[in-house]
């Protein structure tokens, strides 16, 4: 088509080049990147979290003194206590720590072999029980009842930390996510300034010729919103190849398979929340630009004689 005969383009105040279509992208870009991280970092660590606090409030440390003393029944209390244990509806699985794997474990706090001492172990069982929720009284009452004495530890101090952990995490990716949100803010307002400011004589002519408050607001805050959504997207989409590089990293520690997944697998397993909360990052930058655009607009225009 001739040049002639192209249809004009609605851009009256010359705004394609009072607002460059290159930093304010860019900075948008940047922004959008960083939220992405922020919130896929507060998923991850929320994530982990559960996974941790659900398996480790499943587990016991169940320890028997003396256990080759005879109990009530005649066999040896850490038999004893593998009887009840088997037989609680409670119990997934327990297994009896071996004397080897009690002597590592204490190596490292007695500087030598535990079996080297001239003391009697406890009988130490790695308890797995069927729900968190199962009832630990219960429990409780059948092992003191098999063999008198018998400690059952709990994880109840590691499951508030890491429900701290959780919350302190999230809490900072709610402030990282604010703090761009207000950065983003004032970057769209000194660009919009910087845009009135470089076409003030032409605005001031269609303004003084009738052109509302609205018109001149409306059509900034469009230019703003264009460039805000397309930076907003470049930025997320630079930002989810990063995102699924952290999930195939914090994969062998949310699942007992150490095998590389694929990223389709990837895609799957990251929560909806996650999903969610991306793609309303262009949608909240698009508002972002449309909302400070209007603003900065009318308040200058509003200033003027």
């Amino acid at each position: 088509m001739p040049r002639s005969l192209r249809p004009p383009r609605a851009d009256d105040l010359g705004l394609r080049r009072a607002l460059s279509d290159r930093l304010l992208p860019l900075v948008v870009a940047s922004m959008t990147f960083l939220a992405a991280l922020a919130l896929a970092g507060a998923g991850a660590a929320s994530g982990l979290a559960g996974r941790w606090r659900g398996g480790a409030a499943a587990l016991l440390t169940v320890q028997v003194p003396n256990p080759t003393a005879p109990a009530a029944d005649g066999a040896s209390r850490a038999f004893a206590v593998s009887q009840a244990l088997a037989a609680s509806p409670a119990v997934a699985s327990a297994r009896a720590l071996t004397a080897g794997d009690i002597s590592t474990l204490l190596k490292p706090w007695l500087g030598t072999d535990a079996v080297a001492l001239s003391v009697t172990l406890p009988a130490v069982f790695d308890v797995r029980l069927k729900d968190a929720a199962a009832d630990a009284n219960a429990l409780d009452t059948a092992l003191s009842r098999a063999a008198p004495g018998t400690l059952v530890e709990r994880n109840g101090p590691w499951l508030e930390r890491l429900t701290v952990l959780a919350a302190s995490l999230k809490a900072c990716a709610a402030l990282a996510v604010a703090v761009v949100a207000l950065v983003a803010t004032a970057v769209v307002s000194v660009a919009t300034r910087a845009g009135l400011a470089g076409r003030r004589d032409a605005i001031e002519i269609v303004h003084g010729l009738g052109a509302t408050d609205r018109l001149i607001a409306g059509k900034f805050a469009g230019r703003i919103t264009i460039l805000a959504l397309a930076g907003s997207l470049i930025g997320l989409a630079v930002a989810i190849p990063v995102v699924l590089g952290l999930a195939q990293l914090s994969a062998p520690f949310q699942t007992m398979s150490a095998a590389p997944r694929t990223p389709a697998s990837l895609l799957s397993t990251l929560p909806t929340p996650l999903w969610a909360a991306l793609a309303a990052l262009p949608v909240a930058a698009s508002f972002i630009g449309w909302g400070t655009a209007q603003a900065t607009v009318r308040l200058w225009l509003a200033r003027l004689p």
